[in-house]
């Protein structure tokens, strides 16, 4: 029997990752330490005395509201959603369908799988040898005629991954003006551990967008939240694609209490700086691996044979993220910034005292 399904999705490829088990898991760039109990406490006991029978914000108004009163934004330029993955396809599906998607290479898997699945023209321009954003090239890549109508997007990720690079604000203020009939998003899931962030470039142009999430820096992978920050005009249009009722009571209520105390989250950052400057000095003294500078919560490191190195590191109970199946990346793993115990467990398994 033939399936009754779109052949792109029938064509496309599965998400790109296997779960393994290790003592120490340092593959998945998440926070090196959980929610702290304190706050979860907290946000139960408020659990506790709320009504679940009833829905919730239809938009997550009352979220959306706190969250721009940290990041200095509009709560109606805010949109919150499951996670920012989801917002990659909802913003595909406002600019892109029967249009192109714009993006560099290598990336995070999602641009290119969701232009694939929602039959969008996909483009990938490679980074430099360095890792470096080729401004001059992307640029071209989007053609001649920049302001006959809606194109589709451009999907930047500030700081890149799996990299770890940044690209300049200067560059992306060069590309935004370059490009009036797209929208142009910039993916912030690591703009924490960055020393600065494009809000002010979102602020003059209203096509571009910023993607935030809560799943690194607040250590709350497990709640799926993630939002956009964007003009009201595009907010407002974005919304209508966003399905009602989506933000559950559990990830709201959580989110709050989060915000509330965000000092946590600053002092964890200085935490993983601390540790992600001591892997990367001690990487110096590795004989033949080479870790890239990095404005993430990650290290991207060259070796001579990405397999070996991650098999190396497992069995020693590090667990790692191979990369070398990307365009450019032959040879290299990730590591996540952990706990320092688990960064000097990784130092060890990789032959460096620690």
């Amino acid at each position: 029997m033939t399936l009754p399904v779109r052949p792109a999705v029938l064509n496309s490829p599965d998400y790109p990752f296997s779960p393994v088990d290790a003592p120490i898991k340092l593959d998945q760039n998440e926070s090196f330490a959980d929610f702290p109990d304190r706050l979860k406490a907290i946000a139960l006991e408020r659990l506790r005395h709320l009504p679940w029978h009833r829905y919730t914000d239809l938009h997550a108004e009352s979220l959306s509201e706190a969250i721009a009163a940290h990041d200095g934004w509009s709560a109606s330029g805010t949109v919150v959603t499951t996670g920012s993955n989801v917002l990659i396809a909802l913003l595909i599906q406002l600019c892109a369908l029967g249009g192109r998607v714009v993006t560099v290479t290598p990336n995070f898997a999602l641009y290119a799988l969701d232009a694939r699945l929602l039959g969008a023209s996909l483009t990938e321009v490679p980074l430099r040898d360095d890792a470096s954003l080729d401004m001059d090239a992307v640029i071209a890549s989007l053609g001649a005629s920049q302001s006959d109508g809606p194109h589709g997007v451009i999907y930047i990720p500030r700081p890149h991954a799996p990299t770890g690079s940044l690209c300049a604000l200067d560059e992306l203020e060069r590309l935004a003006q370059a490009c009036p009939g797209w929208l142009l998003v910039v993916d912030e899931a690591y703009h924490h551990f960055a020393p600065d962030d494009a809000r002010e470039l979102s602020r003059r142009h209203d096509h571009v967008v910023l993607l935030r999430t809560l799943s690194k820096a607040w250590g709350l992978a497990g709640l799926r939240l993630g939002y956009a920050l964007a003009s009201d005009s595009v907010a407002r249009q974005l919304r209508k694609l966003v399905p009602p009722f989506g933000v559950s009571l559990m990830q709201s209520v959580c989110a709050q209490v989060a915000l509330e105390h965000a000092g946590y989250v600053r002092e964890r950052v200085a935490t993983t700086l601390q540790e992600r400057e001591r892997m990367a000095t001690a990487l110096q003294a590795h004989p033949t691996w080479r870790a890239l500078p990095s404005h993430a919560n990650f290290l991207l490191i060259r070796t001579p044979d990405a397999s070996a190195a991650h098999a190396a590191l497992l069995a020693q109970g590090v667990l790692v993220r191979r990369q070398d199946s990307l365009h450019g990346l032959q040879g290299c793993i990730r590591v996540t910034v952990g706990t320092a115990d688990e960064n000097s467990a990784f130092l060890r398994a990789a032959g460096l005292g620690a």
